[in-house]
C-alpha cells in the first residue's frame, strides 16, 4: 500500500479498489454521517464510488481523501485528505472523517495539522478551504487549532456551512 504521509501517531494510505467495507463500517451509523451530505448512513454502493472517485482524484490531482490507520497496529481509524473542491477556481478542501471509537483522541487535529503542512509545503496551491455542518461544534474547533481561520460562511448542500481557510503564507509565519 503506498504511503502518502505520516504524522506522529497516524499513516495515511492511498484506498484499495476492495476496501468499501472500511468506508461502509465509518459512514454506516447516524453518529458518523450525520454532519455529512445527507446527513443519512452511506449505502455500501455510495462507499464503493467514492473509493473510485478517491482513486481518480489522486491519478488526476495528487492528492484525495486517504485511509488513516493508526501506525501503533495498524487499525483503520478513519479517512482525511484533502480533495479539489472548486476544479475552475483550482480550490481545495480538506475534509476528514473518524470512527466514533476513535473520537476524542486528537487524531482529527493531527490529522488536519499533517494534511495542512504537507498540502501547502509539497505546493499543490497556495491556499485551501474547509467547511463544517453548522452544529458540528468539534469539527469547527479543529479547524480552528489546526490554524484555519474562518471566513465568509457558503452554502453547501442546502444548509450555510462555516468556512475555514489556511494559506502558505499562515503556516510560513
Amino acid at each position: 500500500m503506498q504511503t502518502i504521509l505520516e504524522t506522529e501517531r497516524l499513516q495515511f494510505l492511498m484506498w484499495q479498489p476492495d476496501e468499501a467495507p472500511l468506508v461502509h463500517a465509518l459512514h454506516s451509523t447516524l453518529a458518523t454521517s450525520r454532519f455529512m451530505s445527507g446527513g443519512l448512513p452511506w449505502t455500501m454502493e455510495r462507499c464503493q464510488s467514492r473509493i473510485e472517485q478517491w482513486i481518480d482524484e489522486q491519478d488526476d490531482d495528487g492528492t484525495t481523501k486517504y485511509k488513516v490507520v493508526a501506525k501503533s497496529d495498524g487499525r483503520f481509524v478513519g479517512r482525511a485528505g484533502i480533495s479539489l473542491h472548486d476544479e475552475e477556481a483550482r480550490e481545495f478542501e480538506l475534509g476528514y472523517a473518524f470512527n466514533e471509537d476513535e473520537w476524542g483522541k486528537g487524531y482529527a487535529t493531527e490529522a488536519a495539522r499533517g494534511l495542512i503542512a504537507w498540502f501547502l509545503g509539497k505546493g499543490f496551491s497556495d491556499r485551501l478551504i474547509a467547511f463544517t455542518h453548522p452544529e458540528n461544534f468539534a469539527s469547527q474547533h479543529v479547524l480552528r487549532k489546526a490554524g484555519m481561520r474562518e471566513i465568509e460562511p457558503r452554502l453547501i448542500d442546502g444548509f450555510v456551512a462555516p468556512t475555514f481557510e489556511i494559506g502558505a503564507s499562515d503556516i510560513k509565519a
